[in-house]
C-alpha cells in the first residue's frame, strides 16, 4: 500500500518509495510496478501525476483526478508558483548555505536556465576511513529549486563537488560502492519534503510534508542526525 499523505475531491499526494517509476517508461522495461497504476488500484479512481519525480528519488508525488485539476496543477509547476523542497545527504563537509546558478543541458543539447538554493542542516564526520582518508565526511542539506529540470538537484550538487549519495549517474562511484559495501545501502540519499501551492479549486494554501523513509532514516541514524 502506498502512503497516502494528502487527500480531497480532486488531488491526492502520496509518499512515493525511492525506486518506484511514476508511469511506465521505455527506458526501464524491467519495472514491474508503477506508482500510477498502484495509485489507481488503491483508490480505486483514475489519476494523473501533476509532476514528476526520479525513479531513484522518494517523496512527494502529487497526483490529480480530474483532467481541468491537472492541467492547473500542470500550469503552477511550469510557472515556478509551486514551492519544492528536498532533503539530501551529501558528500564532504557542504557550505551553510548557498545558490547554484547554472544552466542545464536538455538532451537534445538546448540549455535552460537552472537555480538551486539550499542550506546545511547537519554536517558528520564518521571515523571510517574513506581511501586515503581517516575518516568520513557528510552533509544533510535541505534544498530549494526554483526551476524544474531534469535530474537538476543531482546534477547541481555534482556540479559544486558535493555529489549526493547514492546517484549513480551524477554521484560520486567511490562513495556509492563504499556505502554498499560498508552498509550495504544502494538507496540514492534524496527524498522530496515538502509542496506548497494554492489548491486549483477552493484556492486555499496546501502545505504537504512527507517524512524521509526507512533507508534515510538508517542513514540519519548511521550518522547521528536526529529524525
Amino acid at each position: 500500500m502506498l502512503e497516502i499523505v494528502y487527500q480531497d475531491d480532486h488531488l491526492i499526494a502520496i509518499n512515493k518509495p525511492h525506486g518506484l517509476l511514476v508511469h511506465r517508461s521505455s527506458i526501464a522495461n524491467d519495472a514491474k510496478e508503477f506508482a500510477l497504476q498502484l495509485l489507481r488500484d488503491q483508490v480505486n479512481r483514475h489519476v494523473s501525476p501533476v509532476h514528476r519525480l526520479d525513479r531513484k528519488t522518494g517523496g512527494l508525488l502529487l497526483f490529480a483526478f480530474e483532467k481541468d485539476v491537472e492541467i492547473a496543477m500542470h500550469q503552477q509547476f511550469q510557472n515556478g508558483e509551486v514551492q519544492k523542497k528536498y532533503l539530501a545527504v551529501l558528500r564532504g563537509y557542504a557550505p551553510d548555505s548557498g545558490e547554484i546558478d547554472y544552466p542545464l543541458a536538455k538532451e537534445n543539447g538546448t540549455m535552460q536556465e537552472a537555480f538551486t538554493a539550499f542550506v546545511t542542516l547537519q554536517r558528520a564526520e564518521l571515523d571510517v576511513a574513506f581511501g586515503k582518508h581517516p575518516t568520513s565526511r557528510y552533509s544533510l542539506v535541505e534544498a530549494t529549486p526554483t526551476t524544474g529540470r531534469m535530474h537538476q538537484l543531482r546534477r547541481h550538487f555534482a556540479h559544486i563537488f558535493y555529489p549526493i549519495i547514492g546517484d549513480r549517474k551524477h554521484g560520486c562511484n567511490k562513495q556509492n560502492k563504499f556505502f554498499k559495501e560498508e552498509w550495504e545501502m544502494t538507496t540514492m540519499l534524496l527524498h522530496a519534503s515538502e509542496l506548497i501551492f494554492n489548491h486549483p479549486v477552493t484556492k486555499e494554501q496546501i502545505h504537504l510534508k512527507a517524512g524521509v523513509q526507512d533507508e534515510f532514516q538508517r542513514t540519519m541514524t548511521l550518522m547521528g542526525w536526529p529524525l
